[in-house]
């Protein structure tokens, strides 16, 4: 056993003690790791969670109240991962992974948004390319779309005038 005492040394004490002394060890380790979660767990970030833009505009900030500098102002239908809550402010994260916070009464989860991810996108009047292109289209960047369905590889959407296209799949961010 002088040899095992060696190999682990943590170990070795704990198989010369008494099964209620374990059973303290064990109920310290446990009542440890449940403190840890309780006061760190709020630090930790939290599964995200999709949401849109319902509003026609909102503005992103740098934190959570009108007295932080606005960065950029998006338009209805605009996708986000939500990342926190504070208040009545969320924390949110865009397309490109930027982090920003938007008062979130101008938000929902009722239904999926995309947003498209570069210049010059092509929307169509059906779900392939053998459909006709929109009179509307190309598309760029940051143009956000409700989602209505998505039929394999392709996605049907509507923008906030009310107008409904097709976009392929791999061109959308869609939360």
């Amino acid at each position: 056993m002088a040899q095992s005492k060696f190999m682990f040394p943590l170990v070795y004490p704990l198989l010369h003690t008494s099964s209620q002394t374990m059973f303290k060890i064990k109920f310290l380790v446990l009542l440890s790791l449940f403190i840890f979660f309780l006061i760190f767990g709020g630090l930790a970030p939290h599964h995200s969670e999709a949401l849109c833009i319902k509003n026609k505009r909102a503005n992103l900030r740098k934190g959570p109240g009108t007295q932080h500098e606005k960065l950029w102002e998006v338009f209805k239908y605009m996708p986000f991962k939500q990342l926190g809550i504070k208040d009545k402010w969320k924390r949110i994260q865009d397309v490109d992974g930027d982090i920003y916070w938007v008062h979130g009464p101008l938000t929902t989860k009722k239904y999926k948004c995309a947003v498209i991810k570069n210049d010059k996108t092509n929307l169509r009047s059906g779900p392939g390319t053998n459909f006709s292109k929109v009179s509307w289209a190309p598309v760029d960047k940051f143009f956000s779309m409700k989602v209505l369905k998505i039929k394999k590889n392709w996605v049907h959407i509507e923008d906030s005038a009310g107008d409904k296209a097709w976009v392929f799949r791999p061109l959308v961010w869609i939360q």
